[in-house]
């Protein structure tokens, strides 16, 4: 039993949506079949919006986007049991997360995943928001259903703007 195990990790998400209401997803590298919305750790004393900021720029490569919303609570996930042991060094069970939702205001050409030295993405596409779940690892479901039921009424709000 690995000590520590019970604890979530404090992590950021971004839902990063564009003019036509479709969400930033990438392929990752230790994956084959599952598309995620950007996320990440927040480092030692780093304020939620800037580690919400870093991340967007070191996993999509781009600044060129505004944070519209915060999602109200944290929302933790588990991970599966036979992950955990090489997930974070067996540090922790799962994560917990407070999303961000963004609007981009670049062109295709404003994104680059190879952004830093070691990219979290192989591929990245627009995808519709009622796509999202169905292409998400199984134990982040949940999550990306709380996500979308959170801000689905801003993007349509901010699309029209």
């Amino acid at each position: 039993m690995v000590e520590q195990k019970d604890k979530y990790r404090p992590c950021v998400g971004i839902m990063l949506f564009n003019k036509q209401g479709h969400v930033f997803t990438g392929k990752r590298f230790d994956s084959n079949s599952y598309w995620q919305m950007p996320q990440g750790g927040i480092d030692d004393g780093e304020k939620l919006e800037q580690a919400a900021l870093r991340e967007l720029l070191e996993e999509v490569g781009t600044d060129k986007a505004k944070i519209i919303a915060k999602n109200k609570d944290w929302i933790y996930y588990n991970l599966p049991e036979e992950v955990i042991p090489t997930c974070w060094n067996g540090r922790y069970s799962g994560q917990k997360q407070r999303w961000f939702l963004m609007k981009f205001y670049g062109e295709g050409k404003d994104i680059n995943i190879n952004y830093t030295d070691h990219p979290e993405f192989k591929e990245w596409r627009w995808q519709s928001v009622d796509n999202l779940v169905a292409g998400a690892i199984p134990f982040k479901k949940e999550v990306y259903k709380a996500v979308i039921e959170e801000f689905s009424s801003q993007i349509k709000v901010s699309i029209i703007k």
